[in-house]
């Protein structure tokens, strides 16, 4: 039960940092020192994303599915749950190139807006 536990907050931790690098530059509005946190944590996603690598919170997780005694998966974790629901299966690389491009558009648009602001 603690690994099932470990794994699932292991999903939790990746799907915030996601989340977070998608539009953590809002957060910038209140604390003025987030860009200095949130702009490495968005260039490692777009990197991910675009160089085609496995994040390195998928293997944790998934070891510690299999001692759970569950299944682990391969690929990563955009892969594994978020394409089959949100695209459909006829979508693969070019997805992760958009993404990577949908993560650049969207913190530029919230750090132009910030810079603006201010």
């Amino acid at each position: 039960m603690a690994y099932r536990v470990a794994a699932d907050a292991v999903l939790l931790l990746h799907l915030a940092f996601i989340v977070y690098v998608c539009l953590g530059g809002l957060l910038a509005a209140r604390w003025r020192w987030l860009p200095i946190v949130h702009l490495p944590a968005a260039a490692w996603g777009v990197w991910i994303e675009l160089s085609g690598r496995v994040c390195p919170l998928t293997p944790p997780e998934n070891r510690l599915r299999v001692l759970a005694g569950q299944e682990g998966y391969g690929g990563d974790f955009v892969a594994h749950y978020l394409l089959g629901v949100i695209y459909p299966d006829w979508l693969a690389r070019e997805v992760q190139f958009a993404l990577a491009a949908l993560v650049l558009v969207v913190n530029a648009a919230i750090y132009a807006w910030l810079w603006r602001r201010r």
